[in-house]
């Protein structure tokens, strides 16, 4: 998996810059705690922190080429990480094209497929990465990302070059990046999606999913490589559920290589189920037997009270399936003692980098993920189905279908999900939020393929789609991602191949819900894997704590904020709308909504005051 950061600088010497480089490398350690590494250039450097997965003892970074280039240097140098699935079909295509190999990484993989293919190897690859490449004969700095945009990796442009890194705070280690923020990026802040590209520091970008930036001394060129394409759907019902079986036959155990123990994350519904129903087939073909987790809370099961989202506990489906894949299940429980430790609280806080969340969903998260981490370095997750094969409320809901913005945001304002809710007018109004939520959703728009002929409630539904996959699911990519390499866990999730996303993407609606229940497509590829019950289980979100005590604690941190006036936040917030909110608690516990908006809160007020952000063109800012 590992972490990757470094600098491009055309009017300077990087090779006196060992300290600084040295820096943006270290905070990287949790992404990488297994070895480390720095290359230095006259204008790049790279560093590198690695998880060991695959050719645990080669495979070292940055990588360099044997061939030499000018001034007796390596042709070219790679920082890389993530996970390259068919490394193996490419090594063997090189090998007959002359290459050879001193490790069985596929890290060496990806560097002889640029010296081969050039910057056209990005469409060979199939897997999660981001990579940074330096090509010592063109002076000229690749930075890629891979489509889904599974792996992080952030730039800060320079007046000579740039600043990059897996995480914000590799490039906020360097003295050139400064932690700032205008009103676009608190807007970016308190919206509940993922716009590709921005990120909440004011100068620092994101690569885009499926694109690459260009470094040279002529600038900054950021190319796109792949995009969702509307193609018309000829295949039949059956033809289509074989389809779906046969790429997720061939992705599952294509993403369990590893060289270290790996495991399947396991929550009792449709989409982990069936990834961990595949994962336990390969490992008995091969004689063993695969372990699975699952997150549960003290007493949560025996007390479970249903509601919109959650109709079902996860822990008696969890344990059938586990029966019946044949798997060592382990349920990992937490409390609410767990949930508020200051200390893992910080933790996730500077896992994300960020001032996004989801609440207690983060927090045990990371927990369930250093649980997993004491038995395993790579898990294997059901993440990505619901925004395949379209699984969430709003594909159906006819006011989100109505919707002039973007769905989740609709349903989520209903059940008290609104990010206004506690702010001052005046500060909303200020930073124009209201007009910045309706440009990106029409950027967003602006982006969707469309096919001729499609009816109007079919080119919403492929709106709702796009949007979802685009905009949504980078949240969630973001969570998994930050919260297993704050625990050094690697998290591959099968749904995200871009194959199959792409197969899918363009299949009806109709199809993919023929039978009347959402992600009815999906169930009937998986339906000779996975016991009755499961198949039948109506969609259940990600657990969440049921527990008045652990909310009346999260009002505590939104009063500290409202009532500290050293607070960032506290010129901003609405007093009366905070003690309303605090009102709620007093008879019993926040909405999950409700809780999500508060965490939010105190959450970027935390980042505000963690990251010394300074905050510029803001009215009422200190």
């Amino acid at each position: 998996m590992c972490g990757i950061t470094g600098w491009a600088g055309f009017s300077r010497d990087l090779t006196t810059e060992h300290a600084a480089v040295k820096a943006m490398t270290d905070v990287l350690a949790a992404r990488g705690p297994d070895a480390g590494g720095i290359w230095l250039d006259t204008h790049a450097a790279l560093g590198h922190r690695r998880l060991a997965v695959i050719d645990l003892e080669h495979g070292t970074q940055p990588m360099l080429t044997p061939e030499r280039g000018p001034a007796d240097r390596p042709r070219a140098v790679i920082s890389y990480g993530g996970e390259i699935y068919n490394f193996r079909e490419l090594r063997e295509e090189l090998v007959l094209l002359g290459h050879r190999f001193a490790t069985r990484s596929d890290t060496e993989v990806a560097l002889r497929a640029y010296l081969q293919w050039g910057t056209d190897f990005v469409h060979r690859l199939n897997g999660m990465y981001a990579i940074a490449l330096w090509d010592t004969a063109r002076e000229e700095l690749l930075l890629v990302r891979d489509r889904l945009g599974v792996k992080p990796l952030f730039y800060h442009p320079t007046d000579d070059g740039v600043l990059f890194g897996s995480e914000p705070k590799a490039v906020l280690a360097n003295p050139l990046a400064r932690a700032e923020a205008g009103a676009e990026e608190l807007c970016d802040a308190l919206l509940f999606l993922r716009t590709p590209g921005r990120v909440p520091f004011r100068g620092m970008r994101e690569v885009k999913p499926g694109h690459l930036v260009r470094v040279s001394r002529n600038g900054i060129k950021e190319e796109r490589y792949w995009a969702l394409e509307a193609r018309p759907h000829t295949d039949d019902l059956p033809t289509t559920v074989t389809r779906v079986r046969e790429l997720l036959d061939d992705i599952v155990p294509r993403q369990m290589t590893a060289d270290v123990p790996l495991v399947s994350l396991l929550s009792g519904g449709l989409d982990s189920s069936t990834v961990t129903a595949l994962a336990a087939r390969a490992r008995a073909a091969e004689g063993e037997r695969l372990a699975t987790f699952s997150v549960d809370f003290t007493g949560h099961t025996e007390n479970f009270r249903a509601d919109a989202i959650r109709p079902t506990p996860d822990g008696p489906y969890a344990l059938e399936v586990a029966r019946h894949a044949g798997t060592d299940h382990h349920a990992i429980v937490l409390d609410r003692a767990r949930l508020l430790d200051p200390a893992v609280r910080r933790t996730v806080l500077g896992a994300w980098d960020l001032p996004f969340n989801f609440a207690d969903l983060d927090v045990s998260l990371y927990l369930l993920f250093a649980a997993v981490r004491q038995h395993a370095t790579v898990a294997l997750s059901g993440e990505g189905a619901d925004e395949v094969f379209g699984g969430y409320l709003w594909f159906s809901d006819p006011g989100a279908r109505r919707a002039e913005t973007f769905p989740w945001l609709k349903l989520g304002a209903h059940r008290g999900l609104d990010p206004r809710s506690l702010f001052h007018p005046w500060f909303v109004d200020g930073i124009d939020l209201a007009e910045y939520e309706a440009d990106l959703y029409r950027t967003a728009l602006a982006e969707v393929p469309r096919l001729d002929g499609e009816s109007a409630a079919d080119r919403r539904t492929r709106e709702l789609g796009h949007l979802t996959l685009t905009r949504w699911l980078p949240i969630l990519l973001d969570k998994k991602d930050r919260m297993g390499m704050a625990s050094g866990l690697e998290g591959r999730v099968p749904f995200c191949d871009h194959r199959l996303v792409e197969y899918v993407f363009n299949v009806p609606w109709e199809m993919k819900t023929f039978s009347g229940q959402e992600k009815a497509l999906l169930r009937e590829a998986a339906s000779d894997l996975l016991p009755e019950s499961v198949l039948r289980r109506k969609k259940a979100a990600y657990p969440s704590i049921q527990d008045p005590a652990y909310d009346r604690s999260l009002i505590t941190g939104l009063t500290a904020a409202a009532g500290d006036g050293d607070a960032p936040l506290h010129p901003f917030l609405d007093g009366d709308a905070v003690r309303r909110t605090t009102a709620k608690t007093a008879g019993g516990s926040l909405s999950e909504f409700e809780r999500i908006l508060v965490e939010s809160t105190v959450r970027l007020d935390d980042w505000l005051r963690t990251y010394g952000v300074e905050l510029t063109d803001v009215k009422g800012a200190h």
